[in-house]
């Protein structure tokens, strides 16, 4: 298992060393600041790699929402067989190139980073080094405090008052942000369905309460350190889904609707104001002068002289 793992605690703990060496001049060496940022870099990289999945996320979750109807009529169809209603749901996946499970990818994704994280930070606090924290780098770790606590110790591995309090404000940080961003997506990214029978939005108020608690419930195991990355990760993916929410809603959803009523809005404004334009060249009113309708200036007609 270490061979395995050993390449994971050289990367996590790789990019932590050469971010602290960046930030070092500026904040100091066992600056707290300059740890707890060098983790934060990790994430902001980690999240940049990840965005690819993420697109693929977002184009799953939206053809899910397109297939809601088939996926509706085939558990009316076959409600009595649930291993033929499972066959046809795997067929409309298999056809429309989706997966239910397209939600979870960025987590997974990310579950052998934050594991490796979890081990490096762990080792810490029990003087067991891995990856590139060894000699001058394991000894600033240890002495850099983040408001106090350690950046290896966790709720339940101290007795230290400071150590509980930060560490129970970003449990609550990071129950908070993952509450929040699921309920952003449901709120204002998803189509209006029917709750009745519906998988999509039945996984979707799973995640919504069920990852919170669990986050909450195992944080207290948590070192420090990855309650920040954790905490940092979250607050990314709710703005990320705010952008894209904002400016690429999925058809049908109420930030669809509140974009084409935008829309529709700055359209009307803009004809308006070209309207006033208008005017604003002919303030009359008038198209042009009397008896010409087309805007044209009419010539003037020539006298006849008379004849003497």
């Amino acid at each position: 298992m270490g061979a395995i793992l050993n390449p994971l605690y050289l990367i996590v703990s790789g990019v932590m060393v050469t971010f602290h060496k960046f930030l070092s001049p500026m904040f100091g060496k066992d600056s707290g600041v300059t740890w707890a940022l060098s983790i934060v870099g990790l994430v902001v990289l980690i999240r940049i790699i990840l965005i690819p999945l993420f697109v693929k996320q977002i184009k799953s979750q939206r053809a899910l929402t397109a297939i809601q109807p088939h996926m509706k009529a085939i558990q009316t169809k076959y409600k009595d067989d649930r291993q033929k209603q499972s066959e046809e749901m795997m067929k409309l996946y298999k056809e429309h190139k989706t997966n239910p499970l397209a939600s979870c990818f960025p987590i997974l994704a990310q579950a052998p980073i934050f594991f490796a994280l979890f081990t490096v930070l762990n080792g810490i606090a029990k003087n067991n080094p891995h990856g590139y924290l060894k000699g001058e780098y394991l000894a600033s770790i240890q002495n850099a405090k983040f408001f106090g606590a350690s950046f290896g110790e966790s709720f339940l591995g101290s007795s230290d008052t400071s150590v509980k309090i930060v560490t129970v404000l970003l449990i609550a940080l990071m129950s908070a942000t993952t509450f929040t961003t699921q309920r952003q997506l449901m709120v204002k990214g998803m189509p209006k369905m029917d709750s009745s029978n519906n998988m999509m939005l039945q996984q979707q108020k799973i995640m919504l309460y069920v990852f919170p608690i669990i986050f909450a419930v195992s944080g207290v195991n948590f070192p420090v350190g990855v309650l920040i990355y954790w905490s940092t990760t979250n607050l990314w993916t709710w703005g990320q889904q705010f952008y894209v929410i904002k400016r690429n809603p999925t058809p049908g959803s109420p930030a669809f609707e509140e974009l084409q009523r935008k829309r529709a809005h700055k359209a009307k404004l803009e004809g308006r104001e070209n309207s006033i334009d208008s005017d604003d060249q002919n303030p009359s009113g008038e198209e042009g002068q009397a008896g010409d309708v087309s805007g044209q200036r009419q010539q003037p007609k020539k006298k006849k002289k008379k004849k003497k």
